[in-house]
C-alpha cells in the first residue's frame, strides 16, 4: 500500500496485537487474566507468522524487477515488523516476570529446580517416568523435521553430538501443579530439563536451550483439480502444514551464536528466520490455567449469559418470530436461542426444509445434533460447508462427510472464494403455502465461541428479506449465477456498490449543507476504495466515526491538515474480556437512518472474494436497541483507545464525563430490558 495514503495491514495489525499486550500489563485486569491476554498475544503471534509472514516470505522469491514494478517492498516490510515484534517479545517477558511476581504474593508460584523441596523432587521423579516416553528425541546431524508449533530443547554434549528433544506438551499438562503448601507449578519444560540426562547416551551436558518452529499455514492447492473434489484435495493436503516452508524460529535469547548456527545448517533456514525470545514458548497454553485459589480476584467476576426476553421463554419460536423480528447478542444473552431454533425446526412436523451455512463446526454441538435429528426426521437438509476455513478444515471436512453420510445435501466451497457468511432460513408449511424463518448474524454459529465473541444476530420472517435470502441459497447451490436481491447485501454481488453509494449520499448531503454522519463497526479496515471513499466524506464534512478492532490501513488526517470544512475521522478501538466480532454499518441518510449487520467487513476479500450477507435492520424497536448498544461502544473511555496517524494506541480521553466500559454497559443494558419485559407481562 502506498505509505502516504494508507497504513501496511500487516504492520498494523502489530498495533492491534500491542492493544492485547497492554491489557496484559494493565495492573487493574485481574492477574490470570492477564496472562491469559498474554496467551492471546502469544496464539495471535503465531498464526501471524504462519499467514501473513508466510506471504511475505514468498514475495521475496518473486524477481527484484516484477517486486519493483508490482511496488512490492517484503524486505524492508519484513525487517519493520521483525523490529516491531522483538521490541513487543521483550516487553512481553517483562510482563509475564511482573505478573508472576504478583501472583506469588497470591500464594500462586510457578518453580524452577532451584527452587524444589525434596518432596516436590519426588514427585518429578515419579512423574517423569509416566511422561518419558513421550518425549522425543533426534541426533542433529540426522536432520529431523520439527513439527509445526512443537516445543523443543536443542541439547548439546561435551563430545560434541547435538540433540532435539521434544516437549510433549500437546498430551501433557503444560503446567505440573506440585504438592506442598500454597499452589505452585512448573513449566513442563522444566520438567523435562530436569531430565534431559535420562533421555540422552551418558555424555555430559554441556548446555540446552528451548525453540520452537512456525510452519507456513498455506496449503498451496493447485488451480487445476481435475476430477478430485475440492474437499478431497484440502483433507489431503492438510498434512502439507506440519511440514511447510520455516517461518520463524523461536529460541531463548541466550543461546550462542555458534549454536542458532548449527540449527540454522540443520533445519535450513535463513537468520531472518531467527528470533531471540524467552526460555518459554507456546504461551497460548496459559488458557488452559484456571485459578487453583480461594481468591475471586485473580478472575473476572462471573457474567452469565442472560436469557433472550422473547425466545427464552416462547413455546413456539416461530410464532414469536412472525409476530415481530428478535434480535439477539453474544456472549451476553445465551446462545440457547439459536440452537432452539434448529433444534424446534428438527422436531416440528410443519417444517420442510433447514438450510444453512457453516464457517467454524464446532467439535460437538447441540446444533450438529439438531441438524442429524432433523435428517432423522425426514427433513430436507441442505448445508454449505466451508472446507477453507483455516485451521479448521479437518473437523469441518469431516462434520461434512457426516451429514452427507446421513442424507443431507452437502455443498463444500468452490476454488478462489469462501462462503463466510454466517446464515440459516427453515421452509415450513402454513396454511397451505410455505412460510420462511431466517438466521443473519455476524458470528459463527458455534456455541464455545458464542461466550467470548461479541455478536449479533437476527432472527426474522420478514418476505423481503427472507425471499433474498432464498436467492443467496439458490446462488450458493449454483442454480443461479447472480441472486436477485432487493434487501440484503450480498458479497461479492451488490455489498460494495450498495456502501460506496450510502457513503457517496452522505458526502452530497453534507456539501448540500444536511448533517451527515457515518457510524461504522467492524473488525478490520483494509479496502483502498473504501477507504479513499471515507477520506471524501471527511473532507466533505461528513462526520465519520469507525470502530475498528484489528487493523486499520485508513490515516485518520488531523484537523490542521483537512481542507476549510473538512472533519476529522476518529477511529476507536475495544480490546477488553471478550473479542470484539460484530460489523454494524449506520448511515445518517437524511435522518432516514439505514443499518445493516452481518459478516463482511471492509476488506477486499470480505467484499469481492467471499459470500458475505449483511440485512438492513428494518424493525425499528431492533434498531434503536442496536443504536443503543452502538452508542455505548462509541463511548466507551475505560477500555477503548485511539487509532491515530502515530498508532500510539493512547486511551480515550475520559474528560469529565463519567466512565464508560462498554462491554460491561452492554450487560448492563440487556439486562435492564430483561427485567422491564418481565414486569411488563
Amino acid at each position: 500500500m502506498d505509505k502516504e495514503l494508507y497504513k501496511h495491514r500487516d504492520v498494523n495489525w502489530l498495533s492491534f496485537n500491542e492493544r492485547v499486550l497492554l491489557e496484559a500489563a494493565n495492573p487493574t485486569t485481574p492477574l490470570l487474566e492477564r496472562l491469559k491476554f498474554l496467551a492471546i498475544f502469544s496464539s495471535n503471534l503465531d498464526e501471524f507468522f504462519q499467514v501473513r509472514v508466510s506471504q511475505l516470505r514468498q514475495l521475496k522469491s518473486v524477481d527484484k524487477s516484477i517486486r519493483k514494478k508490482l511496488v512490492l517492498r517484503s524486505n524492508k516490510t519484513l525487517k519493520r515488523i521483525l523490529g516491531i515484534v522483538d521490541e513487543q517479545q521483550q516487553q512481553f517477558g517483562s510482563i509475564m516476570e511482573e505478573i508472576f511476581q504478583e501472583l506469588a504474593k497470591e500464594d500462586m508460584h510457578f518453580l524452577t529446580g532451584e527452587d524444589l523441596n525434596p518432596v516436590q523432587k519426588q514427585f518429578l521423579d515419579t512423574y517423569f517416568k509416566s511422561i518419558s516416553d513421550d518425549c522425543s528425541v533426534s541426533k542433529a546431524e540426522e536432520k529431523p523435521k520439527l513439527e509445526d508449533g512443537g516445543l523443543y530443547f536443542f541439547v548439546a554434549q561435551t563430545n560434541g553430538a547435538c540433540y532435539f528433544v521434544g516437549i510433549p506438551s500437546d498430551i501433557h499438562e503444560r503446567f505440573v501443579q506440585l504438592p506442598g503448601e500454597g499452589h505452585s507449578f512448573m513449566f513442563l519444560d522444566d520438567v523435562v530439563k530436569l531430565n534431559l540426562e535420562k533421555l540422552l547416551p551418558p555424555v555430559p551436558i554441556e548446555a540446552s536451550f528451548s525453540l520452537k518452529l512456525s510452519r507456513d499455514a498455506e496449503l498451496y492447492l493447485e488451480d487445476d483439480f481435475g476430477d478430485t473434489p475440492l474437499a478431497d484435495q484440502i483433507y489431503d493436503a492438510l498434512d502439507q502444514r506440519k511440514s511447510g516452508q520455516p517461518t520463524r524460529l523461536l529460541y531463548d535469547a541466550k543461546m550462542p551464536e555458534a549454536y542458532r548456527t548449527i540449527i540454522r545448517e540443520v533445519l535450513k533456514i535463513g537468520v531472518i528466520d531467527l528470533f531471540p525470545g524467552g526460555q518459554y514458548h507456546n504461551l497460548s497454553d496459559f488458557f488452559s490455567l484456571n485459578n487453583p485459589t480461594d481468591n475471586s480476584n485473580l478472575t473476572y467476576k462471573a457474567q452469565e449469559p442472560l436469557p433472550h426476553p422473547v425466545l427464552s421463554q416462547t413455546t413456539d419460536i416461530f410464532a414469536s418470530i412472525k409476530e415481530k423480528d428478535q434480535l439477539v447478542h453474544f456472549p451476553y444473552q445465551s446462545f440457547d436461542v439459536v440452537e432452539h431454533f434448529i433444534s424446534a425446526a428438527a422436531k416440528d412436523d410443519k417444517v420442510l426444509h433447514i438450510k444453512i451455512s457453516l464457517y467454524r463446526i464446532a467439535k460437538s454441538s447441540v446444533l450438529t445434533d439438531a441438524l442429524l435429528l432433523a435428517l432423522k426426521n425426514g427433513k430436507k437438509v441442505t448445508i454449505f460447508v466451508e472446507a477453507k476455513a483455516r485451521f479448521d478444515e479437518k473437523n469441518n471436512i469431516e462434520w461434512g462427510k457426516i451429514f452427507q453420510e446421513n442424507g443431507a445435501k452437502v455443498y463444500f466451497s468452490v476454488p478462489n472464494i469462501k462462503v463466510h457468511s454466517k446464515i440459516a432460513l427453515v421452509e415450513r408449511i402454513e396454511n397451505d403455502s410455505i412460510k420462511k424463518y431466517a438466521y443473519i448474524g455476524t458470528g459463527n454459529f458455534n456455541a464455545k465461541t458464542s461466550r467470548i465473541y461479541c455478536d449479533h444476530g437476527l432472527f426474522t420472517s420478514q418476505n423481503q428479506v427472507t425471499d433474498d435470502l432464498s436467492q443467496v441459497f439458490s446462488t450458493l447451490k449454483r442454480r443461479l449465477i447472480i441472486p436477485k436481491l432487493k434487501r440484503l447485501l450480498v458479497s461479492p454481488f451488490n455489498t460494495r456498490n450498495v456502501f460506496l453509494k450510502s457513503i457517496e449520499s452522505e458526502i452530497k448531503n453534507s456539501k448540500a449543507g444536511l448533517p451527515a454522519k457515518i457510524t461504522a463497526k467492524m473488525n478490520s479496515l483494509e479496502d483502498q476504495t473504501m477507504i479513499d471513499a471515507l477520506y471524501r466524506a471527511s473532507e466533505a464534512g461528513v462526520q465519520v466515526r469507525l470502530i475498528v478492532r484489528g487493523f486499520c490501513c485508513l490515516i485518520p488526517k488531523p484537523i490542521e491538515e483537512l481542507e476549510r470544512g473538512g472533519t476529522p475521522i476518529i477511529i476507536t478501538s475495544i480490546v477488553d474480556r471478550y473479542l470484539e466480532h460484530g460489523r454494524i454499518y449506520l448511515f445518517h441518510n437524511n435522518g432516514d437512518e439505514k443499518m445493516y449487520i452481518g459478516s463482511a467487513d471492509w476488506m477486499t476479500r470480505n467484499l469481492d472474494r467471499r459470500i458475505e450477507v449483511l440485512t438492513p435492520i428494518l424493525d425499528s424497536d431492533i434498531f434503536n436497541e442496536l443504536n443503543d448498544i452502538l452508542e455505548l461502544q462509541l463511548n466507551d473511555t475505560v477500555k477503548a483507545r485511539v487509532q491515530d496517524v502515530e498508532d500510539s494506541n493512547k486511551p480515550v480521553d475520559q474528560g469529565e464525563y463519567e466512565p464508560v466500559r462498554s462491554q460491561y454497559a452492554i450487560y448492563e443494558y440487556l439486562q435492564k430490558a430483561l427485567n422491564t419485559h418481565k414486569e411488563a407481562i
